[in-house]
């Protein structure tokens, strides 16, 4: 049964988003939507919710489709709502309230956190509320932008198996920079482009792959057709200089017929599709003859009111490691990081950093990035010229309408490069990241791990991006029962994590 068909959709918001965008979508279709940041894959969203109406073309819903868009942040007409009260908002009939706590429970939302206001809750709660909200109004079928964002990788394994318990005739359209999430939920895979979207019937990495073979076949295609052109115009001038001398009206026909046919095989050639990128993403490092640029003396990792999370123990960060942090949320990741920033100030004896050590610090909340402040002013101030500063903001897909507005009004992924293009100004010799991915699409993650790989960068890592982590650690260090180990894989703690809910 077709629930939805999309024929020959355009959508223009300032700049041309997609055109000519045809689809179908049957019931049980599980369709992952993936674009570059900016490229209207939220927009696409609201046009199947029906919330914007396209440029052109045409949506076709069956009779009576019940249609849930689950948006990336928090309506603020939700914010001051208690949670049970924000989730009934999603019913129908406001006699059937026996549905929030059958949502509640399904998506595993402590009853401690039930009567809280949602804006007191973490992105991550809040999150699953929206999805709680989404579920009481039983839809046909889900538009879900971004889901995971903000969520641990135990959240992430129970909004996996969620999916995977919707009703067989439930339909989920789905766009998330999480490649391995991706793999895991979707069949289908779209993406989205300016023109000649390409649909696949197979999850992500399947698709791509596939992707990329398309391309290449039109890139060879285009070629082809642009040599049998060129070899049919040099006939005909051979014809043409023949004719010329013999004066064969003949010839001077089948010379004009060629040149036709050149000219239809060139006016019908298609270059294949090339991405234009969100913006560059560079890192620049300061050598460093230390043998290890950070020495852990077992030192103790505390809370802020003094409880102890974890010992260290004895460990060391050397030039080339990229050590990734595996623990629970709130098992002290991100206070180990936190500890060692501290350490680099205060020369803490139990966490050495070493003199040479010349530390770039990126915080999962991009509290480097202040949001009064503009792009301009922040990359000035680590030195580059005026000329060099807006070539640099344009290479990191700032446009120089965006350069001088303060920062707080550029979308995550922009604020994500910025901080990206920040920490390459300071060339440090040791990284410490905390979900660096975070914002980033695709193209951006892809970008980061080949930085971090080329130059052989030392790092300590915390993320929760499956594809990231694999991509770009040597070593593992887990949070485990009080103390921090190292382990061979980080596979254990993953299936863990993502199987316990």
């Amino acid at each position: 049964m077709t629930l939805l068909s999309a024929r020959a959709l355009a959508l223009t918001l300032g700049q041309p988003l997609f055109s000519d965008l045809s689809f179908t979508l049957a019931a049980g279709d599980r369709l992952g939507l993936v674009a570059a940041n900016g490229r209207g894959k939220t927009a696409l969203l609201r046009c199947l919710a029906g919330s914007i109406d396209p440029t052109a073309g045409d949506i076709t819903r069956a009779r009576g489709l019940q249609t849930a868009f689950v948006p990336q942040n928090l309506p603020p007409d939700l914010a001051p709502l208690p949670l049970r009260q924000a989730v009934a908002t999603g019913l129908a009939d406001p006699s059937e309230e026996w549905r929030v706590d059958i949502a509640l429970d399904d998506l595993a939302i402590p009853q401690a956190l039930r009567d809280q206001p949602l804006a007191t809750l973490s992105g991550g709660w809040q999150r699953s509320v929206l999805l709680a909200r989404a579920a009481v109004g039983d839809p046909d079928l889900y538009l879900l932008d971004e889901p995971t964002n903000h969520l641990d990788l135990a959240r992430i394994g129970h909004l996996q198996r969620w999916l995977e318990t919707l009703p067989r005739q439930t339909a989920v359209i789905v766009t998330s920079h999480d490649r391995a999430f991706l793999d895991n939920v979707t069949s289908r895979s779209l993406f989205l482009r300016e023109t000649a979207s390409r649909l696949f019937a197979l999850p992500f990495t399947a698709a791509r792959a596939a992707l990329h073979e398309a391309d290449a076949a039109d890139d060879r295609r285009f070629r082809n057709d642009l040599a049998k052109a060129d070899q049919l115009r040099r006939q005909a001038a051979k014809l043409k200089n023949i004719g010329i001398n013999s004066g064969s009206d003949l010839l001077t026909l089948k010379t004009r017929q060629l040149g036709d046919r050149a000219a239809r095989i060139e006016a019908a050639a298609r270059p294949a599709h090339r991405e234009t990128g969100a913006g560059t993403i560079r890192l620049e490092g300061t050598a460093s003859h230390a043998r290890a640029l950070l020495t852990l003396e077992d030192a103790a990792i505390a809370t802020p009111d003094g409880r102890l999370l974890f010992r260290t123990g004895r460990k060391w960060i050397v030039p080339g490691d990229r050590v990734v942090l595996l623990g629970a949320n709130g098992s002290g990741k991100t206070r180990l990081i936190k500890a060692v920033l501290a350490a680099a100030r205060t020369g803490e004896a139990s966490l050495r950093v070493a003199p040479s050590a010349a530390i770039g610090h990126s915080d999962q909340l991009l509290r480097q990035v202040p949001t009064e402040v503009t792009p301009f002013d922040l990359v000035s101030r680590l030195g580059p010229g005026d000329a060099q500063t807006r070539s640099a903001l344009a290479a990191a897909g700032l446009r120089p309408e965006a350069q001088t507005r303060p920062a707080g009004q550029l979308s995550g992924g922009q604020r994500a490069r910025l901080a990206l293009l920040m920490l390459r100004l300071q060339r440090p010799n040791l990284y410490l990241l905390d979900e660096p991915t975070n914002h980033l699409d695709l193209e951006g993650q892809e970008m980061l791990e080949a930085e971090l790989c080329r130059q052989e960068a030392a790092c300590l890592l915390v993320s929760h991006d499956r594809a990231f982590l694999r991509a770009t650690a040597t070593r593992f260090w887990q949070i485990s029962r009080g103390q921090l180990t190292e382990v061979d894989s980080p596979e254990p703690f993953l299936a863990a994590e993502l199987g316990g809910g």
